[in-house]
Parts: structure tokens; C-alpha cells; sequence
């Protein structure tokens, strides 16, 4: 009798999750909590769109701001968008910054121009010849406050070094390396490019100076500007990023009279610092647009199946909600938004050669006019978080080739009227930067726009109504 109770009673248990089992979607045990959005769906919105230029970057900030991790160089060739061309200006500094002095009677035996890769390259490392060319600025970086992306620099035409060759931004190969009293070594280096630079130019720009002109950094670079970098190719060509944290550098080889024996030579290298850490180094890039894009400059007021987007100074989409005032009239009520979202997609078979960006971002203008986080991004922020914030404000599905943006806590804003839309973009940017444009990306992206059939733009809002 004991047993059949107990058989009995387990027969029930059962039952009873038997049942709850079928139940399980009213009960939410399989359901996402952050997919279960409760409400109303309204998803036929009118969304505007348009091409505009990017403004201008600052790409230095000092030896102690917060620079890019890699800089620009190279040349471009993109038939959707035009040609982008990245130039390099470089400050050069003596050896550890201090007072350098090159000895008796020295004679410049080779001098490189090291610059190390940075893993990222957008383009074609395979056909094209890339051609980089030296040149000597003709202003001292050092008395410079403005490095804008758009900067006119004033260099001497003549060229004092050339590269010319194709692109291996990540094979690593060996050099040798004089020691000095002791043999000349062979040793690995990290994936660079290595420009030789003309003796006599270092002679006399370098060597020949005298010690007071070698004294520090300021006498020194008052009368070595620093040297300017342009970049050509054959074919499609390409984006190299360069990585001037560390290892960037001049290396100047020369002979000079022992200091002891007369009749001796001394076989001496010297290491001049180029890089953010010692002193400045900034991008300049030019655009020139292809038809398409700048049809799309030329008419604002006009709306386009595709819109462009551009890192390095290029291209936004300017985005706009024209039907958002008249929402609350078509509902008849105030709402409350349970979940906003902004899909994007990339334009079909326009990124079959060139891959589109990974990462991009969506910020408003205040009343200033200047860029502000939407309170949906700010979860990042160290002050001035909302607590509205989304977990995830961006994503970009690779299979879809779908961008998502979450703005639930920006548009409720501005339907109860305590925010105004002055301006809001689409941009590239990098993964180490929160809005706004980048100087450390190449990729692009052609996107649908609402006129588009196969990949529009939408805007999807889950809401309850409230009184």
C-alpha cells in the first residue's frame, strides 16, 4: 500500500511537468528575454536618406593625447567611390630626444627609413606596385597646432627616397645589423617598409650639423622640418596603415675618425625617433569622387536607392524620421517604445571586391551643432551614462550583411519632445573610437536606402499605448 501511494503520487509530478512543458512558451522558459518584445509593431515609417561629406579629423593630439593606433598611407583606386590618396607627415627627432653628436669627420654610409606595418592593408597586395616617395617638409611640425586630415602641407618637390614595390604588410624577413667592434649580424624584423633614404641628403641636412643644431629636439628639428611621404600605384592599389607607437625610426649608418687612433675608422649607427611618442606625425587624405557619389552631393534634396559611407575623412549617410512627427496622431495617444531599431543593409554585390565596414556608428549634432552620443549608446561611457542604454547598440550580422542600431531611448525622446533631431549620421568609425569618423579603417559600404526594393532601410518600433 505504501508503494502505491507513493506510485501514484509520482504519476501526478509527472503530469503536472508533462503540462507545464506544453505550456513552456506562455511561460517564457524558452524565450529570450532580450527578443521577447511585448507590444505593437509599426514598421512602414518613412525613412530619408543621403550621402554627405565627412568633416575633418584631427590626427595628432601630442606625445601623451590619445592618437591613432595606426596611420594612413598609400593610393586607392575604387570605381564606385573614386580614388583616396594618404600622405604622411613625419616629425624627426634626435636620438632619445637629447643632444647627439656624430664625432670627427663622419661620412654617411646608408641611412633607412623604417616604418613598421600595422596589420591592417584594404586593397590589392598581390598585382599592384606601390611607389612611396620622400620628401623634406618645409615648416617645423614642432610650432604646429593644427593636424587636420585635410591639411595643406608645404614640402620640397624633390624626392630624397623611394620605395617601389609591392605590399607584404605581414611577412616578417631578416636585415643585417652592424654591432659595433663585432661582426655584422643577421636578425628578424617585424613586418616594414624600409626606405632608402640619399646619403648626401643626410649628409648634409644631418651630419653636417653642428653641435649647438644637435643639441635637443627643438634646435634639431628648427632646422631638420621633417619629411613628407607620398604614395602612388599601379592597378587598384591600396591602404597600408602604419604603426608609429613603437620601432618607427631613421637609421643612419656612417664612418667616422677614432677617437683615439687617428688612423682608425669607426663604423657607427644612430637611431633617430620618429613616432607619437617623440614628437608629431599626422595624415593627410584626398577624395576625389567617382560620378555616382558625386551626383549625390550635387542634389541633397534628392533621394538615391544607395547611400555611401567612408572612413578616412570620406563619406556619413545623414539620416532622418520625416513620418516620426505624425506617429502619435496615426496612433491616437501618447506610446511608450518597448524597442527601437534601425536595420541597415549592405547594397547587394557591392562589396564583392571591396569588403564592407564592420563597424559603424550612429550619432546626433546638439544644439551646437556638434557630434552627441545617442542615450541608447552610453553604456560605455565612464560619466554621463542614461540608464535607458542598450546592452548592444550596434551589431552587423555577416550572413544577413545587416546592420542593426538600437535607438528606442533617442526616438522616445523625441516623440515627448525633450530632444530635437538636428542631425543624424551614420558613420564609419573604429572599434577604438565611440562616434565619429576614423583615420585607421579603410573599408566602406554602399547601403540600401528606403527607395531601395531588395535592400531597404528600416525602422522597426515595438510600442504599447498608453493614456
Amino acid at each position: 500500500m505504501k508503494f502505491s501511494k507513493l506510485d501514484l503520487l509520482t504519476l501526478l509530478i509527472s503530469l503536472f511537468i508533462f503540462s507545464s512543458c506544453n505550456k513552456s512558451n506562455t511561460l517564457g522558459l524558452d524565450l529570450d528575454p532580450n527578443n521577447a518584445i511585448q507590444g505593437n509593431l509599426v514598421d512602414t515609417l518613412t525613412i530619408s536618406t543621403r550621402t554627405v561629406t565627412d568633416d575633418p579629423l584631427t590626427t595628432y593630439l601630442g606625445t601623451s593625447g590619445s592618437n591613432p593606433t595606426r596611420y594612413p598611407l598609400g593610393f586607392l583606386k575604387d570605381p564606385d567611390f573614386g580614388t583616396s590618396q594618404a600622405s604622411l607627415a613625419l616629425s624627426v627627432s634626435t636620438p632619445g630626444n637629447t643632444a647627439y653628436t656624430f664625432g670627427t669627420n663622419p661620412v654617411i654610409d646608408s641611412a633607412v627609413l623604417v616604418l613598421p606595418y600595422s596589420t591592417q592593408f584594404y586593397g590589392d597586395t598581390t598585382s599592384s606596385v606601390y611607389t612611396v616617395n620622400v620628401h623634406q617638409l618645409k615648416s617645423n611640425m614642432d610650432n604646429e597646432t593644427s593636424f587636420v586630415s585635410n591639411r595643406e602641407w608645404k614640402y620640397d618637390p624633390a624626392v630624397y627616397g623611394t620605395y617601389s614595390a609591392k605590399i607584404k604588410p605581414t611577412t616578417p624577413f631578416k636585415i643585417t645589423s652592424i654591432v659595433a667592434g663585432a661582426a655584422d649580424t643577421l636578425k628578424s624584423v617585424v613586418p616594414q617598409m624600409r626606405i632608402k633614404l640619399s646619403n648626401s641628403f643626410i649628409q648634409q641636412n644631418i651630419a653636417n650639423l653642428s653641435t649647438s643644431q644637435l643639441l635637443n629636439r627643438p634646435s634639431f628639428t628648427d632646422v631638420f622640418k621633417g619629411l613628407y611621404l607620398t604614395a602612388s600605384t599601379t592597378g587598384t592599389g591600396g591602404i597600408m596603415f602604419m604603426n608609429f607607437a613603437s620601432n618607427s625610426k631613421l637609421e643612419v649608418y656612417y664612418k667616422r675618425q677614432n677617437a683615439t687612433t687617428t688612423t682608425a675608422i669607426d663604423t657607427v649607427y644612430a637611431e633617430f625617433a620618429v613616432g607619437t611618442t617623440s614628437g608629431p606625425v599626422a595624415t593627410k587624405v584626398d577624395h576625389t569622387w567617382s560620378t555616382g557619389v558625386q551626383a549625390q552631393l550635387d542634389a541633397p534634396k534628392q533621394q538615391f536607392a544607395t547611400t555611401y559611407l567612408q572612413p578616412l575623412a570620406g563619406l556619413r549617410t545623414k539620416v532622418s524620421f520625416p513620418s516620426l512627427k505624425n506617429l502619435l496622431k496615426t496612433i491616437g495617444g501618447r506610446i511608450v517604445i518597448n524597442k527601437a531599431e534601425l536595420l541597415v543593409d549592405v547594397s547587394n554585390g557591392t562589396d564583392a571586391i571591396f569588403p564592407a565596414l564592420q563597424n559603424l556608428t550612429l550619432y546626433r549634432l546638439d544644439i551646437a551643432g556638434q557630434r552627441s552620443y545617442l542615450p541608447d549608446n552610453t553604456a560605455g561611457l565612464s560619466t554621463g551614462a542614461d540608464p535607458r542604454a542598450a546592452a548592444q547598440f550596434f551589431s552587423y550580422d555577416t550572413t544577413k550583411k545587416q546592420y542593426k542600431f538600437i535607438l528606442t531611448a533617442y526616438l522616445q525622446d523625441i516623440l515627448d519632445g525633450k530632444t530635437m533631431d538636428y542631425g543624424t549620421y551614420i558613420a564609419p568609425t573604429a572599434p577604438e573610437y565611440s562616434i565619429g569618423s576614423s583615420v585607421s579603417i579603410a573599408n566602406r559600404s554602399i547601403i540600401g536606402s528606403f527607395q531601395n526594393t531588395t535592400n531597404r532601410v528600416k525602422l522597426n518600433i515595438y510600442y504599447t499605448k498608453i493614456n
